[in-house]
């Protein structure tokens, strides 16, 4: 696994606790976080996240800390 996609999932599983701790109260957090996971299990994950995996996750980690 390339160590940005494992940087990036990493990100992903501290999302996935947010969500766990509360977040699914707000929808649009939890939709931001199943894209982002959903976009993750596609990505070719021996080259770098693509931009929109990436912007994905930063609109997740956004919405992750208006919550908290």
């Amino acid at each position: 696994m390339n160590d940005e996609f494992k940087e990036l999932k990493e990100r992903l599983r501290r999302l996935d606790v947010i969500l766990l701790e509360g977040g699914l109260s707000d929808a649009n957090f939890a939709q931001a976080v199943s894209k982002a996971r959903r976009l993750t299990r596609r990505g070719d994950r021996t080259r770098p996240p693509t931009p929109e995996l990436r912007s994905l996750l930063e609109d997740a980690e956004l919405l992750a800390r208006k919550i908290a």
